[in-house]
């Protein structure tokens, strides 16, 4: 099996204007703008923006954690679908929303650097010398959807055409209904090669839906070190109440980046090319809950920078995660409550009014990891409503809960992150 990921973000805006306000003359309404395929970024704002995706991302796992279950979510791509968003908020709405996703450049350049963000991501793909197949497959697409009757302000479509490459795909959301549902799923099955399927379940959709943002991820490939299948043998883990259960635990010696720091260990697991990695935290048995509520964006920062290659005799849990989230309440909590309220939502940098507000925020993801490497999917929907160390053998067997980041390396981009409480579950 490879590693393969898959994330895809959808956003609704709705609104309660009429329909009627412009007809629709073709099926993609584009701007006259390019994508810029060559932005000029300031290398500090990518850092700020980097720097801030993974601390919204811990931030947000802190709150889902709360669960005390095995989840798996992307933190980059709820970024992104969030920013071409938050590109129509404005005002106190604006303000809440960069300060929960914590944006910290301003207007254009905050676009302009995702657009190079992932323009980086999307080059990490490349042939190794003499040799014909890529090393891995990392793929990030955008998708507007837009009802075709209704007045969108060219600034905006102008901002998403120019830093996430896509002009609107006109839709016909009031009298097929339906048929733009499903239109929409097939792209997204098709872009995750049909493992997210049915994403946008029946009444998802309504004549009232005006925008549908996505953004798909493609990520394949396999471990740089691969475990041995004769190796992986049934062992003992234990859960955060105790118990003991027996799980798949899979085996390996080598020089990986270590840390033993205060209260759990540290591991990164390159995937072949070495350019993205999966990296497991392990807290030392009972310190779960403090390493959990503890983790912030600088540890997250230390412990990376602090990693040494180190021989290391590994054993790891194979594991399959499916987590499904609906983040309207936990983001509201975090502190972007304008957002979601009607008559107090200010989006009106998408269409000039004051009619749109954010209605749900959902989010589904899978990953299964094995031997070989990992295969994992994910998808988010954003609905919009209207207002209407020291060179030594180290033994890390991971046998008890551990918190798990799969980031790119170079950047410091988490793509995907998440805990594993029970491998059996």
């Amino acid at each position: 099996m490879k590693w393969r990921i898959w994330v895809c973000l959808i956003a609704f805006l709705m609104t309660g204007c009429n329909p009627g306000i412009q007809s629709g003359q073709s099926s993609i309404a584009k701007s006259e703008k390019e994508r810029n395929v060559n932005p000029v970024v300031n290398a500090d704002d990518l850092t700020a923006l980097v720097d801030g995706n993974d601390e919204f991302g811990i931030s947000l796992y802190k709150s889902l954690s709360k669960e005390n279950t095995n989840i798996i979510f992307s933190p980059y791509s709820i970024s992104v679908a969030l920013a071409m968003a938050q590109a129509g908020a404005r005002n106190q709405t604006l303000a809440q929303m960069n300060e929960v996703l914590h944006f910290t450049l301003l207007g254009e350049t905050l676009h302009q650097t995702f657009n190079a963000l992932q323009i980086i991501l999307n080059s990490r793909e490349q042939n190794n010398v003499n040799k014909t197949e890529k090393d891995f497959e990392l793929d990030i697409v955008n998708a507007i959807w837009g009802e075709k009757t209704y007045t969108f302000m060219p600034e905006y479509l102008d901002l998403l055409s120019e830093n996430y490459g896509a002009g609107i795909r006109l839709m016909d959301f009031i009298n097929n209904t339906d048929g733009s549902r499903k239109e929409i799923n097939q792209w997204v099955s098709d872009e995750t090669e049909q493992k997210i399927k049915d994403l946008l379940a029946e009444g998802t959709i309504t004549p009232q839906t005006r925008l549908v943002l996505t953004n798909a991820i493609y990520f394949k490939a396999e471990w740089m070190n691969q475990f041995e299948k004769d190796r992986t043998k049934p062992d003992n883990f234990t859960l955060l109440d105790g118990n003991v259960i027996q799980v798949s635990m899979m085996n390996q010696s080598g020089n990986f980046p270590y840390l033993q720091g205060d209260g759990f260990q540290a591991v990164s697991l390159p995937y072949k090319g070495d350019k993205l990695s999966m990296l497991v935290l392990l807290p030392d048995q009972g310190n779960f809950d403090q390493i959990r509520i503890e983790l912030s964006a600088d540890q997250f920062s230390s412990i990376v920078n602090n990693l040494q290659n180190t021989e290391v005799d590994l054993s790891m849990p194979k594991f399959t995660v499916e987590s499904s989230f609906g983040l309207k309440d936990t983001l509201s909590e975090m502190g972007m409550p304008d957002a979601f309220e009607p008559g107090i939502a200010d989006l009106s940098g998408m269409d000039g009014t004051k009619d749109l507000y954010i209605s749900a925020v959902e989010h589904k993801a899978f990953i299964d990891v094995d031997e070989n490497g990992t295969e994992a999917a994910a998808a988010t929907s954003i609905i919009v409503g209207l207002t209407s160390m020291p060179v030594e053998v180290n033994k890390l067997k991971i046998d008890r809960p551990f918190i798990y980041f799969i980031l790119d390396n170079e950047s410091g981009s988490i793509l995907f992150m998440g805990q594993m409480l029970d491998p059996n579950s």
